[in-house]
């Protein structure tokens, strides 16, 4: 991209909204640098744009400078990245029309690298305790395990996912829906300078653009596209964190969400991407399994190992096989059993050196440590 399609394209970030399709193919159609004289122009409006909406953007664009606003962001350590450069990420050009002109991006690092291998964390702003802790233990697993922990910077589950990467030292990204040398919401202004620091703060709105809801809707798909999937910690019925996981299933990502209480209005809405073609994750080990490189397997989940667990299975039925409230003769218990007497015999001296057995007279008993374990052994009934 040369400098005058970067100087054309950071132009038409203040003429054209936030995934806008039909000002998008109107860009792809004709080029940025010949839509920016068509709009200086005036006139008559390109095809698929209403004439109010033309009208609006003229207007717009008398009071455009580009090169004001990469001095404005060369200020504040931000440069302009636009599709095709090195530094773009291919995998926003699967948004099609609605791909952004360009992002503005704050921090050293490769946005196009980092992408490479980075999930999003999104949930509820008004999140619970339950929530901002399984965001905090999600966006610090996955940082600890190698990837980029990309969010939107928002109270709540956002701010935990950043926090818990920063907390390690990991990598993290905040896509912001206003201008990267803005900070909302203002109560994380500490947070997002962190961000910039040691991550990326990223977002196609030119310095000074302050946030709109359509604009948080519609930042949500960079989000989504930006990333390799989404994982969901709290969101009710109706949220925007939804709507990151709708746009993340369009793109064919993975879109995961953490189950919480049925009881938790703030956990419908992952119930709900759960019953379609949402995918359950409990932790970090879980999302990397879906998302990672083959071979890049979670731990296998199992309870805890017993002590009878390590008996051999002939022995193991012949504990089984002892009444739990008295005593019994080698002959009850061998038919209990199904083997023969003399083995139950050698397998209840086996028993008795390990402590789970002991003798009375002529009939074996279980003792109160192998009582309780047979108890555990199935299932506490």
């Amino acid at each position: 991209m040369d400098e005058e399609e970067r100087v054309a394209r950071v132009f038409l970030g203040r003429v054209v909204e936030p995934g806008d399709e039909a000002g998008g193919r109107w860009v792809r159609e004709v080029g940025a640098v010949e839509a920016v004289r068509w709009v200086r122009r005036g006139g008559m409006g390109p095809e698929g744009i209403g004439e109010r909406k033309w009208s609006g953007m003229c207007g717009r664009a008398s009071g455009v400078e580009a090169e004001r606003d990469l001095e404005v962001a060369r200020g504040v350590g931000a440069r302009f990245v636009g599709p095709g450069e090195g530094e773009w990420p291919s995998t926003l050009d699967e948004l099609g029309d609605a791909r952004p002109l360009g992002l503005w991006v704050r921090g050293r690092a490769s946005l196009r690298v980092w992408a490479l291998r980075s999930v999003a964390v999104v949930g509820a702003r008004a999140c619970t305790e339950y929530g901002a802790h399984v965001g905090a233990a999600m966006g610090s697993g996955l940082a600890e395990r190698g990837w980029v922990v990309v969010s939107g910077g928002a109270y709540g589950v956002d701010g935990a996912a950043h926090r818990g990467a920063l907390g390690v030292g990991g990598a993290t990204v905040a896509v912001l829906a206003c201008g990267v040398d803005q900070a909302y919401p203002r109560g994380h202004t500490e947070l997002i300078e962190r961000i910039a620091e040691q991550g990326l703060v990223v977002g196609e709105l030119p310095p000074g653009a302050h946030p709109t809801p359509s604009r948080f809707v519609l930042r949500n798909r960079v989000i989504a596209a930006l990333t390799r999937g989404t994982v969901v910690v709290e969101a009710a019925v109706r949220s925007g964190s939804l709507v990151t996981a709708r746009a993340a299933q369009r793109l064919g990502r993975y879109t995961m969400g953490v189950p919480g209480p049925v009881t938790s209005a703030l956990s419908a809405g992952v119930h709900e991407l759960l019953r379609g073609d949402g995918l359950v994750v409990t932790d970090a080990a879980d999302v990397v399994e879906l998302v990672g490189e083959m071979g890049e397997l979670g731990p296998e989940r199992r309870g805890p190992v017993l002590p009878r667990d390590l008996l051999g299975p002939a022995t193991a039925q012949v504990l089984e096989a002892l009444p739990g409230n008295r005593p019994a003769g080698a002959a009850e218990i061998a038919r209990a059993a199904l083997t023969s007497r003399d083995e139950a015999v050698a397998r209840l001296y086996e028993l008795r050196a390990l402590g789970y057995v002991e003798r009375h007279g002529e009939s074996w008993k279980l003792t109160r440590q192998a009582v309780m374990s047979v108890r555990d052994g199935r299932g506490g009934r």
